[in-house]
């Protein structure tokens, strides 16, 4: 299974940005979808962005118009670029491949935005 590493969170304003990193431990161009996922303090886990091999994307109703899902196939990376970040958007961040890979989940990367 491949394995995912997330950088990039941090504390941020109401109405800021951050750009999340997923580097992958191998090539992406053959998984057939990724995802950036989150999960808050006593929540379940949720998708919040799908990329797909072709570069469809599909969002969460939540973050759709503020949140952009993309990918870098030479660098093996996805991105996860939040503008007017909220403070529910706070919340533990990772990536993983759609269907999930049970053994790909990473630390995750925490974002935290203050009101």
């Amino acid at each position: 299974q491949v394995q995912l590493v997330e950088s990039g969170g941090g504390l941020v304003q109401a109405g800021g940005s951050l750009r999340l990193s997923c580097a992958a431990s191998r090539s992406i161009f053959n998984i057939n979808a990724m995802g950036w996922y989150r999960q808050a303090p006593g929540k379940q886990r949720e998708l919040v962005a799908i990329i797909s091999s072709g570069g469809s994307t599909v969002y969460a109703d939540s973050v759709k118009g503020r949140f952009t899902i993309s990918r870098d196939v030479a660098k093996n990376t996805v991105y996860l670029q939040m503008n007017s970040l909220k403070p529910e958007d706070t919340a533990v961040y990772y990536c993983n491949t759609i269907p999930v890979a049970s053994g790909s989940w990473g630390q995750g990367t925490q974002v935290t935005v203050s009101s």
